[in-house]
């Protein structure tokens, strides 16, 4: 047999490391897609001078380019199979991606545990992206629920990693040269920074996206995540192609430009969960809360965020029993890098 059917959940081994096919080279090409894809207006990844005044080289991919390329080249041997993309940890940006880098996944299998039904499992594993210099540009943990080729197939003994809840803010790379001594407010669009928010205040960004069948279907190909149930609508029983998990991720970091334009890098992601499936014809909003702050220069400090994206208006996220509510999509804890 020539093709691959992709693995299942007792394919994998506790420990095991995978290599990911296909290396890709990102471009301009990439940022245009993502522009035309996401309403993203952050002045860090739209201008080369703005980038320059702000210490860099020039203006680097957004950082989700880089989050969804690495992604997508981990699906083929992690989630082709899967039920759904569970969650994220310990997510590090540890360099900027720039145009003309190349950029490979690699991953390690760090947790394994067999679903009460025995028909599928949670796969953990922590994937890092290199660039041509074999340079780790980033590195975070997911887990995700695959289906199992053999109900009867023995279970591999339970491990579930231990991972931190956050980022601690010691922790965070700083980009060579970043500085915001000369950020221009006017030219980010808007005035705030980091001192101007308060640790609790919840932010709404006001506006919302509806998701078009075309639109997400072009996300899911040009990341090359080519998981089933993105792809092939005859795959679920409803008919439906479900969205890609950082379709949402990307919806919800652009909508909150509203509010938090200065907000520029992602720096680390800390948790998340893709509460509730979402499909095409949804309108996606979002709202962010402050979670806490921290100074990394004399010009630069972070923000750690709690963004949320709900399908039409949201009240509480969880019911009474703990679990989201239906109209919660995403559950996202973040840290961003803006001027102090």
């Amino acid at each position: 047999m020539k093709t691959n059917p992709g693995r299942f959940f007792e394919d994998y081994r506790l420990g095991e490391v995978i290599h990911h096919a296909v290396p890709r080279t990102v471009a301009e090409g990439e940022r245009a897609l993502y522009h035309a894809l996401y309403p993203q207006r952050f002045a860090l990844y739209s201008s080369d001078l703005f980038a320059i005044n702000s210490g860099l080289d020039g203006s680097p991919l957004d950082d989700l380019i880089a989050f969804h390329t690495v992604f997508g080249k981990t699906v083929p041997d992690i989630s082709l199979n899967a039920v759904a993309n569970l969650g994220y940890a310990e997510g590090r940006f540890l360099r900027p991606v720039w145009p003309g880098d190349t950029l490979r996944a690699v991953s390690e299998v760090i947790g394994l545990k067999q679903n009460s039904n025995g028909k599928s499992g949670v796969v953990w594993v922590r994937t890092t992206g290199l660039n041509q210099n074999e340079e780790p540009v980033l590195s975070y943990v997911r887990w995700v629920m695959v289906r199992k080729r053999d109900p009867e197939a023995s279970a591999p003994d339970t491990t579930i990693p231990d991972l931190a809840p956050h980022v601690a803010a010691q922790d965070l790379a700083l980009p060579e040269g970043l500085t915001f001594a000369n950020y221009d407010t006017a030219l980010a669009g808007e005035p705030h920074r980091a001192s101007d928010y308060d640790i609790g205040e919840v932010i709404d960004h006001v506006d919302g996206v509806t998701i078009e069948e075309a639109e997400h279907m072009m996300a899911t190909r040009l990341w090359q995540n080519t998981a089933k149930v993105h792809f092939d609508a005859t795959h679920r029983q409803d008919g439906k192609r479900l969205i890609y998990g950082g379709h949402i991720i990307s919806l919800a970091r652009a909508l909150s430009f509203n509010g938090l334009a200065n907000a520029q890098m992602i720096a680390a992601i800390n948790a998340g969960a893709h509460a509730n499936p979402c499909f095409a014809g949804d309108t996606v909003r979002a709202w962010s809360e402050v979670l806490d702050k921290a100074p990394l220069s004399q010009t630069v400090a972070a923000l750690r965020l709690r963004l949320v994206a709900t399908k039409g208006a949201a009240g509480d996220l969880k019911d009474e029993a703990g679990k989201y509510r239906p109209e919660v999509l995403l559950d996202l804890d973040y840290w961003a890098l803006m001027p102090a």
